[in-house]
């Protein structure tokens, strides 16, 4: 009786793993709303033409205008880099987003997302199994860290990296490779080895940057010390005073959809050299 129990166990496990990894990604589903397109890129020369930015105005988490929006970036004007991470819960947990600054104020925010089906809610469980692709949404900050600070009630973090402007260049055209691979092939999302703070390190490590493994790339809520601990930001002041500096939620609030936004929640914030 036994060893039929055994036998009817290895079936079933078999079974599921051929189902699961039968299972292939794709980009033609009914999406939700924010996931509905991917952004691809071109370049040529200094000029970065991003399609599909997505620049939503949101009179409440549920309740937006889509906006879908074709922008063009000077490379030549590109400033720094940021990374941004959003509290919804738990400390040991955070999403990590990445925006590139230019000249003139304007930023250019690219977030790594679950892609979502219309019926689907995010279950951390479920990403470990194929349940999700991966999508990369380019948006406007308005949008993106308006999103999260003014109506979910996310706390938002920005830090300035201590980062050269070609490397923030190899960055972003890394990031555009990735776009448009993924536009032209679907990836799934994993939420040990393929979430929004792994795919950063990937892409970072892949433009020739560095970034060091630690338990705290996986618990990205203390990512922040890490990249603290590196000196890869600000490290004029304490942590915990940098932390604090560095939420924000009440400018943003202030802000609101107010066309120099980015430029008024990083007001004050401290800037390395």
């Amino acid at each position: 009786m036994l060893w039929f129990l055994a036998a009817v166990v290895a079936i079933a496990l078999v079974a599921a793993f051929l189902w699961w990894s039968s299972q292939m990604p794709s980009n033609e589903r009914d999406w939700q709303p924010g996931v509905q397109r991917v952004p691809t890129a071109e370049v040529a020369g200094d000029v970065l033409v991003v399609r599909n930015v997505r620049n939503f105005h949101y009179r409440s988490a549920t309740d937006f205008d889509e906006r879908w929006e074709e922008r063009r970036y000077d490379l030549a004007r590109l400033e720094g880099l940021d990374i941004l991470f959003s509290h919804w819960g738990s400390k040991w947990l955070a999403h990590t987003m990445m925006s590139w600054a230019f000249e003139g104020g304007e930023h250019l925010a690219i977030s790594i997302e679950t892609r979502k089906r219309k019926d689907q809610k995010y279950s951390a469980i479920a990403g470990f199994f194929r349940q999700y692709e991966l999508v990369y949404v380019a948006a406007d900050e308005r949008d993106l860290v308006r999103l999260r600070t003014n109506l979910r009630g996310e706390d938002v973090y920005v830090y300035r990296l201590r980062v050269s402007r070609l490397a923030a260049r190899n960055l972003l055209l890394e990031y555009v490779r990735a776009m448009n691979a993924i536009a032209a092939k679907p990836h799934w999302y994993n939420a040990l080895a393929g979430n929004c703070t792994t795919v950063i390190r990937q892409r970072v490590i892949h433009a020739g940057g560095k970034v060091p493994m630690s338990w705290k790339v996986f618990a990205n809520g203390y990512l922040d010390e890490l990249l603290y601990d590196e000196r890869m930001i600000d490290t004029s002041l304490a942590f915990a005073e940098l932390e604090r500096a560095s939420r924000v939620n009440d400018p943003a609030r202030a802000a609101d959809a107010a066309q120099d936004f980015s430029a008024r929640i990083r007001k004050g914030l401290p800037q390395p050299q």
